[in-house]
């Protein structure tokens, strides 16, 4: 059979620009080009991406027979249409034959003109151009964000097909890859299909020549009433459900069969004439399973083949396969073209866009943070370097982990903390800038970053431990920032006003003790000399104090 791999990419292409979207409601194709009419009430510029998503581009009518093909779609229908003409910048040029306006294919080329009588030459006349039936299919200007009754889309294309001929009692239906059938035209596009009645045989086009069914299971089933698959030979076939057999003469519809020999076989997919007898077989993306009647799903992204292109990746399924972008990359028409995430601001700093993905980076004082790689955090990586201050409040400043705030006479500097005089290790310790590092002598090993715990089984070469005599060379088990007790986690610093409210609470807290105590000795002193006073009233008086002799 004709290889129909180029078929199959062909007809990906339209079915890919098809998918989710609306479908035509006619369409006419003639020579090279196919011109689809959409009744979707849409601005200009969602009428464009329409277009595009589908391949194509909005309708330029050049010449006089673009102009016919507008009566045969519109005839019948009411409102106004978008084509491809388009005023972009600047004012319109009366005098030029499209008045300064030009088609969405970038160019000002054209053998017809149509423009409306109450064309408007001035400045802020509107950019964009509709035609419809009651205007007799005249250029009229409008409103680009003016929502019309739809659109018309323009598809070009190479190799198309002459329609079939056509015997006594016979006749044939086409329906093109756009989504529209066709009825008397002498020109179809690649991957439309045909359908003679009332033999009921299907071909499809390709390379300029009529494929007869079944053709690549891939496509539409093969042209198959029911299913397609694939014999041993890789030849596609059609086959139908059990009690129903193939039509012999077009060899893709099902007949009512009552003494199928498939019957008996129990086949879980299909069966084929095998010789004088018959086997079973799987529909396509199967394969036939040991007892020779299962069917198990094939891995189809094995063949490099499937799914070309630029950034595109195979995806299995059950059965079948699916071709998709890969991650970074969004589908755009019928190409995966890459996404830039920085568009959404995933970094706190800086974000360079790449290839299918982004990369983020620090201002200068920073550095990446290693939990939160899009984020940063502030770096010193010397002993001592100036504070980030908040430009509003001088005396708002910050300091890296590991560092502590020291106000000079004009600045504020970080001052690297030596964790080490801490004696946070448990033995060995190395200051670091913003940290440090613990380490165990040999014949212990380190245990939570910060504890050295002895080897059971190292003992010197006298029996005693090891340890006990010589000094030895340290041996460091980490070389990562020590967790316990974690430096980086201390405050980075006293900020200037938290030193200024710390000395404020202080002088109030003297003052009010000086004040208590200053009130105590002051009543105590007035109590004395109340009992000072009284006893010299009483001598004034004359008065004493008797005592009894007996």
């Amino acid at each position: 059979m004709k290889d129909v791999t180029g078929l199959l990419a062909v007809m990906l292409a339209f079915l890919v620009g098809r998918a989710g979207g609306i479908e035509p409601n006619s369409g006419y194709c003639i020579g090279n080009q196919c011109v689809a009419v959409f009744q979707e009430p849409s601005d200009y510029e969602a009428a464009q991406n329409q277009c595009e998503g589908r391949g194509s581009h909005l309708m330029t009518v050049r010449t006089s027979v673009s102009h016919d093909i507008l009566s045969i779609l519109l005839g019948n229908l009411t409102g106004r249409f978008w084509i491809g003409l388009r005023r972009t910048t600047g004012c319109p040029d009366a005098a030029a034959d499209l008045k300064g306006f030009q088609w969405v294919t970038k160019d000002s080329e054209s053998d017809f003109f149509n423009w409306a009588p109450s064309f408007d030459s001035s400045c802020s006349s509107h950019r964009c151009v509709s035609v419809s039936q009651e205007s007799d299919y005249r250029w009229t200007q409008e409103p680009c964000d003016e929502h019309v009754a739809g659109f018309l889309c323009e598809y070009t294309f190479n190799e198309p097909c002459t329609i079939l001929a056509v015997g006594e009692g016979e006749s044939v239906t086409y329906t093109t890859p756009m989504g529209f059938g066709v009825g008397d035209m002498l020109s179809l596009p690649p991957g439309s299909s045909a359908v003679r009645m009332p033999s009921e045989i299907k071909y499809v086009c390709f390379a300029q020549q009529w494929l007869q069914a079944p053709w690549s299971c891939e496509i539409q089933e093969g042209g198959c009433e029911y299913k397609c698959a694939m014999d041993p030979k890789q030849v596609p076939s059609c086959y139908c459900p059990a009690g129903q057999a193939i039509n012999r003469a077009n060899k893709v519809t099902c007949e009512v069969d009552t003494e199928d020999p498939c019957l008996k076989l129990r086949c879980a997919h299909a069966c084929y004439h095998k010789g004088d007898s018959y086997a079973c077989m799987c529909d396509h993306g199967f394969k036939l399973a040991q007892d020779g009647r299962s069917c198990v799903d094939f891995n189809d992204c094995t063949d490099e083949r499937q799914c070309p292109g630029d950034n595109f990746m195979c995806v299995n399924t059950i059965g079948g396969f699916q071709c998709v972008c890969k991650d970074g990359y969004k589908m755009t028409g019928q190409l995966c073209v890459d996404v830039d995430e920085c568009a959404s601001a995933p970094c706190e700093h800086m974000c360079t866009n790449t290839p299918g993905s982004y990369q983020c980076s620090c201002y200068d004082g920073y550095q990446e943070d290693p939990k939160s790689p899009s984020k940063c955090k502030l770096y010193c990586g010397k002993e001592e370097c100036v504070a980030e201050c908040d430009p509003n409040d001088k005396f708002q400043c910050y300091c890296p982990d590991g560092y502590i705030a020291e106000e000079r006479d004009t600045d504020t500097v970080c001052i690297d903390i030596d964790e080490c005089s801490f004696f946070y290790c448990d033995q060995n310790c190395k200051n670091t800038f913003g940290s440090y590092v613990c380490s165990c002598s040999p014949g212990y090993t380190l245990v939570g970053h910060y504890r050295c715990v002895k080897n059971d089984d190292d003992t010197d070469a006298d029996g005693g431990s090891e340890g006990s005599g010589a000094p030895t060379i340290p041996n460091i088990h980490s070389t990562s920032p020590v967790p316990y007790p974690d430096p980086t986690r201390q405050p980075s610093g006293v900020t200037v006003g938290g030193l200024v409210g710390i000395i404020v609470c202080t002088v109030f807290f003297i003052v009010l003790m000086v004040f208590l105590a200053h009130h105590f000795l002051t009543g105590r002193g007035k109590l004395e000399s109340a009992s000072a006073l009284k006893a010299q009233d009483d001598e004034a008086h004359g008065l004493r104090h008797v005592t009894s002799d007996t």
